[in-house]
């Protein structure tokens, strides 16, 4: 019998060894946690076996599967993609991780002492009801509710957007200081508070039931899926915490979409996020008031210039020294 090819399910390639052989095509294979672990060892960069392992749940590889076959990609169609991404390419969850540890040690400890931010892949974990109870008990250890703000970048749909808890460490009857949450989206549906009533009705409803599988009338509608998970995730958040908020005080938490700059493709959201994050850790009010909201959160918060500086200046950090 002929040897089997490195990469095949029978003979698959350990990428957590010290020393893995990575094939050329495996290399080259994109979208799964293959294709990521083997850019990271590539540019010999470490990555921890937890985080390998949340990369296997949430982007599993298809390589070498008898249902989804591979051809030879055209020359021509590669070389010119090639002169392309040089210069726009969605970021992975391992470039936007790499990336946003550098930015979190520029910022200065007194800005940090009020932050915390959640790992990117927590969210598309916590959608998967094996690794749900994990993902709780995670967000446990960062004692979110000691601090005034809690950054969620989420990566759901193919699609970057940034969800902020604000004032989770107050009681939520204060009227100074109230407890609520933004959604930071460059890709904003038109018109998303159309969609409230149906939002508050599901929250009603998770408390009771929470059903994974969206329905197909729900499926087109990314915003209104967000506001549908991000509810059921900020209660059972509570719930894991022993909170002593009841259910309704907890859907009452007001959930706000500033009208924020838009990206101009569809390559830009993971460098928004990550732009958002800057300015807001950068400009965040001392105590946040629903009565001056947006505050700086508008169409006009930054320059395409100004975005365009900052995405520079993330491409001139090799990934390799932004892991130490």
């Amino acid at each position: 019998m002929g040897k089997r090819k490195l990469g095949h399910e029978s003979n698959p390639v350990d990428l957590a060894s010290p020393n893995p052989k990575v094939p050329i095509d495996v290399i080259k294979h994109r979208t799964c946690w293959l294709h990521v672990l083997a850019y990271l060892r590539a540019h010999k960069m470490k990555m921890s076996r937890q985080r390998i392992r949340r990369l296997q749940l949430t982007a599993p590889c298809l390589l070498g599967t008898s249902n989804f076959p591979r051809r030879k990609r055209s020359e021509r169609g590669v070389k010119c993609k090639i002169a392309i991404s040089k210069q726009k390419k969605k970021l992975n969850s391992g470039e936007f991780e790499c990336y946003l540890e550098n930015l979190w040690r520029s910022f200065s400890e007194d800005k940090k002492t009020c932050f915390t931010c959640l790992d990117s892949l927590w969210f598309n974990l916590y959608l998967k009801k094996s690794s749900r109870a994990n993902v709780l008990t995670w967000i446990k250890k960062k004692h979110i509710f000691s601090k005034k703000y809690v950054l969620v970048p989420i990566v759901c749909w193919g699609h970057w957007s940034l969800l902020i808890f604000c004032h989770f460490n107050e009681n939520l009857h204060s009227n100074t200081k109230t407890p609520c949450m933004l959604l930071l989206d460059s890709l904003e549906m038109a018109n998303p508070r159309r969609l409230e009533a149906d939002i508050r009705k599901c929250v009603n409803y998770f408390c009771s039931f929470f059903k994974l599988a969206l329905s197909s009338v729900y499926e087109s509608n990314r915003v209104f899926n967000m506001y549908y998970l991000s509810s059921r995730f900020v209660f059972d958040i509570y719930k894991a915490d022993d909170r002593p908020e009841t259910r309704e005080l907890i859907s009452k938490i007001p959930l706000l979409v500033p009208k924020v700059p838009q990206q101009t493709n569809g390559e830009e959201c993971g460098n928004f996020v990550l732009y958002f994050i800057n300015l807001f850790v950068e400009g965040a009010p001392e105590n946040f008031s629903i009565d001056s909201y947006p505050y700086f959160m508008d169409k006009n918060w930054f320059s395409p210039e100004g975005f365009g500086s900052f995405c520079e200046r993330l491409e001139s950090i090799p990934l390799e020294s932004a892991l130490h």
